[in-house]
């Protein structure tokens, strides 16, 4: 199981977090993978700063735009879940 932490503090919700989401949610239901990832939020991840703070497991990114975190989403986790490699 992959687990996807998004923030949603002040600063990160702010920035888009509730979009980043939203997104990640209709990733996972479009490639049927709800039962491979766990996607969850989380109050400040205290690293407020230039833009929206996430995990992938114990890994941290700092999304600057929705789109930059969809396409690191895309790579990291929808294809190593499609793949199986994690």
């Amino acid at each position: 199981m992959i687990t996807v932490t998004v923030c949603v503090g002040s600063s990160c919700h702010i920035k888009g977090a509730r979009n980043v989401i939203m997104q990640f949610n209709e990733l996972l239901k479009a490639n049927n993978l709800g039962d491979r990832v766990e996607l969850k939020g989380s109050f400040c991840m205290e690293r407020c700063g230039e833009g929206v703070n996430w995990q992938i497991d114990d890994q941290n990114y700092t999304s600057s735009t929705v789109d930059d975190a969809v396409a690191v989403f895309e790579e990291k986790v929808i294809q190593a879940a499609l793949d199986g490699t994690h």
